[in-house]
């Protein structure tokens, strides 16, 4: 898969991408908005491990947020099942440098009509932390409606927080 999104692109993750990978996900203020998951520090070999997991992954479901020469972030979408079959789940990730420029809408939005064109979707959500008003602004901004605040629904550094619950709904 491969988008063009301005100077920078969503496209299908590469095993080459390990270094770059690495070097943006290393850092404390993008882990701290992320699930545990979320290896902090994130070493060479954990972005080895994902590649591997990503590239072999059917629906292919997770996918760089590059530059040209290099990955400087990502996107995946968790497909439900059962009677959520038509729902899945899209989180987000920029390395630091790179925030603020409109990036992550312009990939949400891209991921979010790529997923609506391909696969049976009739929504599509995001839950963000409530310390994270930024990925809050960037689901607005790629045409998600807030839906309302999951009280003390997830511990994260000691800390158990609301997450601000957003959705689109394919027209």
């Amino acid at each position: 898969m491969h988008i063009d999104i301005g100077e920078w692109q969503v496209r299908s993750h590469q095993a080459d991408d390990a270094e770059s990978l690495a070097r943006y996900a290393n850092n404390r203020n993008v882990s701290r908005n992320m699930r545990d998951a979320f290896p902090f520090p994130y070493a060479l070999d954990d972005a080895r491990e994902w590649l591997k997991r990503a590239m072999r992954a059917s629906p292919e479901s997770n996918f760089a947020i590059a530059s040209p020469t290099e990955v400087i972030g990502g996107i995946g979408l968790t497909f439900r099942g059962d009677v959520h079959r038509r729902s899945a789940e899209v989180g987000y990730w920029l390395g630091e440098p790179f925030w603020g420029r409109g990036i992550a809408t312009a990939a949400l939005q891209a991921v979010t009509e790529y997923a609506f064109a391909h696969h049976d979707l009739v929504r599509i959500d995001a839950a963000v932390f409530e310390w994270n008003p930024a990925s809050a602004r960037v689901l607005e901004k790629a045409g998600y409606v807030f839906e309302g605040r999951l009280r003390e629904s997830v511990t994260k550094e000691g800390q158990t927080i609301d997450q601000l619950l957003y959705a689109r709904i394919r027209e």
